[in-house]
Parts: C-alpha cells; sequence; structure tokens
C-alpha cells in the first residue's frame, strides 16, 4: 500500500482557522462503516448514537507552549561562525526557532525540531530568555536536535509557558487572538496531564453542558495519556507504507482507568475512542491473557513510550466506535481512520462528501463518528 492512496483534494476555503463556538455546535458526520452509509448531524447530537454503558475513553493530555524563538550565541573563539552582527565578546547569530518535542530519558534533555536547523552546530547556546537557555547535544539525521537545558524538566515546561508560543499548525493563519486567549481555545475542556506539543483535536468538541448531558444518559467515562508528538503530525515521507519510522509517544494508563476499560469489553460494552491518539494509546497497549477456555483481551496498567503505526489490515482489539476530526492528505492519522473504517474507498468518499456539503477540516474543523 502507498501514501499515495490517502491523498485527496481539498480547497483552502475548507480548513478551519478557528473552533466552532459554541463548540458543540460543529458538524458531525455520522458513518456506519458496515452498511456504508452517513448522516449529517451537528456535534451535540452525538447523544442519539451513545448508548447507556458505553465507555467514552478520551486523552487528557494538555498542551504547553512548546514553540520558542530564540538566539544562538557562541564565544569569537568558536569555528563556523556566520552571520556575525557584532565584533564583541559575544557574536548574535540569526533568530533560531525552536518546536519542543518530548524530554529524553536524561532530566533536562529534549529533542526539538529547529528552524533552520542548519544553523545549529554541536555545542552552541541557543536563548530563550534571561534564566532559559539550551546547548544543541546532537542533530539526528531524522531532523530531529537534542538540547540540553540543564533544568528540571517541570521547570522546562514552566519556562516554556512563560517564553513560548501556543503550537497551532502552520495552516492555522487568521486567528486575531492573544496567547493567553489561545491557550484556552487550542485546548480539550478535560485536558489535565500538561505534555503535548499539539492538542488531540477530536476532544474540541466536547463542553461541560454536553458532558452532562452525556453522563445523565447513562455512559461512563475513562481516559487516557499520550503526549502528542513528532509521532502523530509528522508526515509520512516515504511512498512505502512500511518505510515510514513512527516515532515515539509517552503514554500512560492508570489501574483505574484500566480496570474501567477491561470491566466495560468483558461485559460486551461499547467502547467509544475521542480520537485517534486514544486509539493508538489503547489499541498499542492491549494484550491478552490465556486460561483454560479461551483468550481474554486486556488493557494493562501502563507508563511508558508506544509508536503503533495504524494501516489498513490491522486487526483492533479494543475500541468500537471511533470519534475523529478531518485529517491532512496522505497522514497517519487518516490512514488510522480508513483502517478502522475498513475501507479507504469508502473513507475518500466520505471525504469528498464532507468537502461537497463545505465541512471544515483539520485541527479546528468538524467532526466524524464511525461506528
Amino acid at each position: 500500500m502507498f501514501t499515495s492512496d490517502f491523498d485527496y483534494n481539498l480547497p483552502v476555503k475548507n480548513i478551519a482557522q478557528s473552533p466552532a463556538e459554541p463548540r458543540d455546535s460543529s458538524r458531525l458526520m455520522v458513518i456506519d462503516k458496515d452498511k456504508k452509509i452517513l448522516e449529517h448531524k451537528r456535534f451535540g447530537d452525538i447523544l442519539e448514537y451513545l448508548k447507556p454503558g458505553d465507555l467514552l475513553v478520551w486523552n487528557n493530555s494538555k498542551v504547553f507552549k512548546a514553540r520558542l524563538k530564540g538566539e544562538i550565541k557562541l564565544d569569537q573563539k568558536s569555528d563556523n561562525l556566520k552571520d556575525r552582527k557584532s565584533t564583541n565578546n559575544i557574536i548574535n547569530l540569526k533568530p533560531v526557532e525552536v518546536f519542543l518535542l518530548r524530554p529524553s530519558e536524561n532530566e533536562g534533555v529534549w529533542k526539538v525540531l529547529a528552524k533552520p536547523g542548519k544553523r545549529l552546530r554541536l555545542g552552541m547556546k541557543i536563548v530563550f530568555g534571561p534564566d532559559f537557555s539550551a546547548e544543541v547535544l546532537f542533530k539526528d539525521s531524522d531532523g530531529t536536535v537534542l538540547v540540553d537545558f540543564n533544568d528540571s524538566d517541570v521547570n522546562i515546561r514552566a519556562k516554556a509557558n512563560k517564553y513560548g508560543e501556543v503550537p497551532t499548525p502552520p495552516y492555522i493563519k487568521n486567528m486575531n487572538t492573544t496567547q493567553d486567549e489561545l491557550v484556552e481555545k487550542y485546548q480539550t475542556v478535560y485536558a489535565k496531564n500538561e505534555g503535548s506539543v499539539a492538542a488531540p483535536t477530536a476532544g474540541f468538541h466536547f463542553t461541560p453542558e454536553l458532558i452532562e448531558k452525556i453522563k445523565q444518559k447513562g455512559v461512563e467515562f475513562a481516559e487516557v495519556t499520550l503526549h502528542v508528538g513528532l509521532g502523530t503530525f509528522q508526515p509520512v515521507k516515504t511512498e512505502k507504507l512500511e518505510s515510514h519510522k513512527m516515532h515515539h509517544e509517552w503514554v500512560e494508563i492508570t489501574d483505574k482507568n484500566a480496570s474501567l476499560i477491561n470491566n466495560a469489553k468483558a461485559e460486551g460494552r461499547r467502547i467509544i475512542a475521542v480520537g485517534t491518539t486514544t486509539v493508538r494509546t489503547l489499541e498499542g497497549v492491549a494484550g491478552t491473557i490465556k486460561d483454560d477456555q479461551n483468550e481474554k483481551r486486556v488493557i494493562k496498567p501502563f507508563q511508558g513510550d508506544i509508536n503503533l503505526f495504524i494501516i489498513p489490515g490491522f486487526k483492533f482489539k479494543v475500541v468500537d466506535v471511533l470519534i475523529t476530526n478531518f485529517h491532512l492528505p496522505k497522514s497517519t492519522l487518516l490512514m488510522l481512520v480508513c483502517a478502522f473504517a475498513r475501507d479507504r474507498e469508502f473513507i475518500l468518499k466520505c471525504y469528498e462528501e464532507a468537502v461537497k456539503e463545505d465541512y471544515r477540516f483539520f485541527s479546528f474543523g468538524d467532526a466524524m463518528m464511525i461506528y
């Protein structure tokens, strides 16, 4: 299977530049993957498709200000100096933008993207604020850079929130809002575990009022954490899918939430995943326990990395229903949706219908529910 098999045409006007107000007024395409039919609804209508006993699982990760604008500073004795602006003891090079991806195993050392990365040399110091800087340790062949902040990861996120910017995607260009306002808009209402550099956007459509109505219907809730990083939003650069390297992302499922999920599966109740990050978390940690009679699928409490790449042909063990947004062409997210629906051509036709019906696409766009 090829990356080009997941391409489609999208007019620029269909790329949402701001969230719907109120959030649950966004549109919802409801898809029956077995009957191959779809309906056009509003997200608030999702109550019609939920059943008492359903378990709705979402990703509670919270976005922080992961985009940093810095300046490289070097001693005059350093080699390979370019773009010099000064002849003082400190030489100021042109600015560099750093996008925090994730912490490494060593406290204070982070994997980042840098723009322009070609300016960086090992040993360079990037300054983001009077008390916030990093040293370049390593440049990887995949374009990522390892930097050392010489600080705790907790302090690094706190300083990033002080000096940085909300990491909205590059296709969002027209938001006339402050950084503080953007922090609220580019966040789910249930976010609590800080660590994502991009929002789990399928959850944008939920409001506190809608959540309360869902609870009143007898639907239960569970949560997982996947800190969104390069694995989620990195474009596929290879034509053959098997050549794409999925980057690791950090996930956590607690004892309590693992029990909620396992009990629902054992009782035959539906597991409804909010977003592709939730799907990859659940399917990425799913295992089996064998007894004398049969095999039982289980979710075990887990804390660590996963890099699950879901493409058509994948056998889903946990998720029964998927709530998601409309994704970029040729993205790993669209591939996952096609895999869940078990029909790539049908999903691409649904996307064509969404364009025809003027749905809004991508992070701040409309949603689909596949069951």
